[in-house]
């Protein structure tokens, strides 16, 4: 069944949506309210050519709160549970944010861009509420605001080749989770090594519209010789690469520890952040679940819920959260929150698809 979405100002377009629709963009979803695009060919079409060639996407939904003033880095600290205090100008920081219970708000990008100067790339939640919230409860001296930025990925095996082309050998020097500004056009742009797939590549932040399209339409007058292509987020490969998705992979009720970032949880030094006592409460507990990869026998599946996870004696083990097709691995792939006593590598279990008992096994994230 067809659906269609409605538009208004409250579900906003980009600067690339009127591109993305002569490109033949198929559909959307909505994040951050905003038009996410989720498919132009088909899923194992546009993974293919992500693992073999280069794509744009246009991911603007990733917000960008910036934060700034003289009290900056302490509300950025206050929201997560990465230690940040030994942050540097030109890196960004893959940092869960958590609320006094220890559950997840967001798991954003951070970037330095001054002392007194932070942008949160959020993934979909309202953090801009969360850190206003703080700010004014905390009566902090701080400008916390989303920042005018789009952003365009350069994503898959050749966007070091491409990238090159726009913005000459110097790109090369950027290293993972670095970011610098770089020259188009008399234009500068942020640009980071970063991005949401396994397979490398670049997110370009645009403060400037009329450049922006412009830098866009100028990667497709060059795109030929690298068989660049529009796309999206891929859902397979971004499973497989264990590319956690906020809201669908993990939410509010859980923790940290739970979803595997126990490398980004301090607990040891005097940093500040809301939940610390109740994440130590935790961690000393110990979790009773823990997000872990499956493989499920089938070629379709539709994952709009979470789906019980059961053992051969119909008992509940766990939720599978996300699921697609692999054409890598000629069956499912999916993410899903599992009882820890079942968290073995090749451990069985069954879903119910349409009446049908399907069967699957327990594997680590990334899926390999």
């Amino acid at each position: 069944m067809k659906t269609i979405i409605t538009r208004s100002r409250r579900l906003r377009g980009t600067p690339f949506t009127s591109r993305l629709e002569k490109h033949g963009v198929k559909s959307f979803t909505v994040y951050n309210h905003m038009l996410l695009p989720t498919t132009f060919s088909s899923p194992e079409e546009e993974y293919n050519h992500l693992k073999e060639h280069v794509q744009i996407w246009d991911v603007s939904v990733q917000r960008e709160i910036e934060i700034t003033g003289k009290n900056s880095s302490e509300l950025v600290q206050l929201m997560t549970c990465r230690n940040l205090s030994n942050s540097k100008i030109g890196s960004c920081y893959y940092a869960p944010l958590v609320d006094s219970d220890g559950g997840l708000i967001n798991d954003p990008l951070i970037y330095k861009l001054e002392e007194n100067r932070w942008r949160v790339c959020i993934a979909d939640s309202d953090v801009l509420l969360f850190a206003k919230g703080i700010a004014s409860a905390k009566k902090f001296n701080v400008n916390v605001f989303e920042a005018k930025i789009d952003t365009l990925a350069i994503q898959g095996p050749k966007s070091i080749k491409i990238m090159e082309k726009v913005f000459g050998k110097e790109i090369n020097n950027l290293k993972f989770f670095r970011f610098d500004y770089f020259s188009f056009n008399n234009k500068k742009y942020l640009i980071s090594r970063s991005g949401y797939s396994k397979q490398g590549g670049f997110e370009i932040h645009t403060d400037n519209p009329e450049g922006a399209l412009e830098l866009y339409d100028y990667f497709f007058e060059i795109g030929n010789e690298f068989n660049l292509k529009p796309g999206a987020p891929n859902h397979p490969e971004r499973i497989e690469g264990g590319l956690l998705s906020y809201g669908s992979d993990m939410d509010i009720f859980d923790n940290p520890f739970e979803c595997g970032f126990d490398k980004y949880v301090d607990l040891n030094s005097d940093i500040v952040f809301f939940g610390k006592e109740s994440l130590k409460k935790i961690k000393e507990k110990g979790i009773t679940r823990k997000l872990m990869g499956v493989k499920i026998e089938t070629k379709s599946i539709n994952v709009s819920q979470s789906i019980p996870m059961l053992d051969l004696k119909d008992n509940v083990i766990g939720q599978l959260r996300s699921a697609a097709y692999s054409p890598n691995f000629n069956k499912v792939v999916g993410i899903a929150m599992v009882k820890k006593e079942f968290c073995n590598i090749s451990e069985k279990f069954q879903i119910k698809l349409n009446n049908n008992s399907i069967s699957g096994e327990i594997c680590n994230l990334p899926i390999l």
